[in-house]
């Protein structure tokens, strides 16, 4: 079966607190923290798919992230050229983003809500 959503993040008016609710809150669900960039991080139960982030300097109504899961690059770059046409703002053309994991390729756009929205293609690792 295939996922629609790959992760999420919302952007926190306080990193600190908001890190400690979550890391208190999902730890009888299975899930922990798995990524710490300090100004970011990541949580789930084999890999981050929800993340946390700085947002304080956003005011009251921050945008959030959304990643939906492409099966191929193809699919990203589809996803990119359509959100393209209906006028959205690039926020990151289609690329591997290696500093999130070999093989991780994705592209970003913002929502007409001004989400920050991706679709991502996590390229199986070659042995």
């Amino acid at each position: 079966m295939r996922r629609v959503i790959d992760h999420f993040g919302i952007n926190c008016a306080d990193l600190a607190v908001s890190a400690t609710f979550y890391d208190t809150v999902l730890a009888p669900l299975g899930v922990r923290r798995l990524i710490d960039h300090g100004v970011a991080m990541g949580y789930g139960a084999e890999y981050p798919d929800f993340w946390l982030s700085n947002g304080a300097a956003e005011g009251p109504n921050r945008e959030m992230h959304l990643a939906f899961r492409a099966g191929s690059e193809a699919e990203v770059r589809a996803f990119h050229e359509a959100a393209l046409g209906l006028g959205a703002e690039e926020l990151h053309a289609p690329r591997e983003w290696p500093e999130y994991h070999p093989g991780y390729f994705g592209a970003f756009v913002r929502d007409p809500d001004g989400n920050n929205v991706e679709a991502v293609f996590h390229r199986p690792p070659t042995e």
